[in-house]
């Protein structure tokens, strides 16, 4: 009977009903849930023979974990080191020039942006089950989903792959003003946002308010209507060139606001240029509603959807000592007595991509095409690259936790045990049907 409660209680309201303390299995089992994408066939096992410490020390610093034979895989997929120029100039521009001459039909699929956005799902995919660097591919996803762009919009159809791989990879590790100021002058971010088009006269204010919103304040973060209109001006000019230049960063002198600002008490007098939305960058990067604000996103991916306030405000403090280093401030979170606290083991409820590639790591299943997969999430909700909104997709339960989400997932959890997945074999896999698409199974 207490066997069947705490099963219920697990289940259902995600709480552990366990000692005060996690035993080193629990805390090896924990690791590979929140710190990676879930464990395979005996992970567990070897986790606890190298010591949880010593393996989280190791996925800290991913620079230092050999990952060749993913990276064999990934020389498959010829886009992935394509730059934006050539990327526009063989999958973007051919298409507007057949819809111009109305002969959009005749465009073969190695020619459309689909084969891009085909090649930059496989990656991630592949990388999220295979990658001995888990922790890295689990800040990926958090920090591609905290700067989101949406890959269905026009020219970001093509320009997300560069996004990804020179933007948001190299810097998750490094200071948080480096990441901000990269994702400011990033082609993607600037045409999903509608800056590119932003100009004296006629300024746009989507990407002032969602840098502030978003990115870096919060939605109560001391700012005012008047602070992004303000701060619209000061982005004015941050462009990017058109599609036959190669659609790279570029800022418009000409197309900037000279007139004096003040944002948020920052006063910037008549004449300015590009150095006012740098200067406003590193400023935002340094607040304290700043260090809140990431604390509390990193805490709610990686310890619980309402993290306790005192870890927080611990964390918040890291990040700002360190100023912005991103790799203290993870630590930070993943050192804390609450990361290790009983009542947060498999309190948290997995996204449909976390849920899918942990199925398929604990059934033990070899990925030869992730393109069905792609298609499984969008099925479940989540498509990668496709939250529409600058908001990304919720790390909270209540968005995945309803009945039509659980019925596709236990299909799915079915699928994959039958070998009814085109593209995975389960060769000998460890996990029931029933276990992959419990509640149970659900949380990490």
């Amino acid at each position: 009977m207490k066997r069947l409660l705490s099963l219920f209680l697990v289940a259902l309201l995600g709480i552990a009903a366990s000692d005060a303390k996690l035993s080193e299995r629990q805390r090896a089992m924990h690791a590979l849930n929140r710190l990676a994408f879930g464990a395979r066939p005996g992970d567990v096992d070897r986790v606890m023979q190298a010591g949880v410490d010593q393996w989280i020390a190791r996925q800290l610093s991913p620079e230092t974990i050999a990952d060749g034979d993913l990276q064999s895989r990934l020389n498959t997929y010829p886009t992935l080191k394509m730059s934006d120029a050539q990327l526009i100039d063989r999958y973007y521009v051919p298409v507007i020039e057949a819809r111009k001459a109305k002969q959009d039909g005749a465009i073969p699929f190695d020619q459309r942006p689909a084969r891009v956005i085909a090649e930059l799902n496989a990656q991630r995919i592949l990388r999220a089950v295979d990658s001995d660097r888990q922790l890295n591919e689990v800040m990926v996803d958090f920090w591609i989903n905290h700067f989101n762009v949406f890959v269905g919009k026009g020219l970001d159809r093509v320009l997300v792959t560069s996004y990804e791989r020179d933007t948001i990879r190299p810097r998750i590790w490094g200071k948080f003003e480096d990441l901000l100021m990269a994702t400011a002058k990033s082609p993607a971010m600037l045409f999903y946002l509608d800056n590119a088009r932003s100009h004296a006269g006629g300024i746009n204010e989507n990407y002032a308010r969602e840098i502030m919103e978003l990115h870096t304040l919060g939605v109560d973060g001391g700012y005012t209507q008047k602070d992004v209109t303000e701060l619209a001006r000061v982005f004015t000019g941050w462009s990017i060139n058109r599609p036959e230049e190669g659609g790279g960063f570029r800022y418009r002198p000409f197309f900037h606001d000279r007139q004096p600002k003040t944002v948020l008490g920052v006063r910037f007098p008549a004449g300015g240029g590009i150095e006012e939305g740098e200067t406003m960058i590193r400023f935002l990067a340094h607040q304290q509603a700043t260090a809140q604000h990431i604390a509390l996103q990193l805490c709610q991916r990686l310890v619980a959807d309402d993290p306790p306030k005192a870890l927080v405000d611990r964390v918040a403090a890291r990040f700002t000592a360190t100023g912005g280093d991103l790799r203290e401030t993870v630590k930070a979170v993943i050192g804390s007595r609450e990361f290790w606290d009983p009542r947060f083991y498999r309190a948290k409820v997995k996204s449909p991509f976390e849920y899918a590639v942990s199925a398929i790591r604990a059934a033990g299943a070899c990925v030869d095409d992730p393109l069905p997969l792609a298609r499984e999430l969008q099925k479940m909700g989540e498509p990668l690259y496709g939250a529409q909104p600058p908001t990304g997709y919720s790390d909270k339960a209540a968005v995945w936790v309803n009945s039509g989400a659980m019925l596709n997932r236990m299909n799915f959890a079915v699928a994959l045990a039958s070998n009814r997945i085109p593209g995975i074999r389960v060769e000998e896999t460890k996990a029931s049907a029933l276990e992959i698409g419990s509640p149970e199974f659900q949380r990490q």
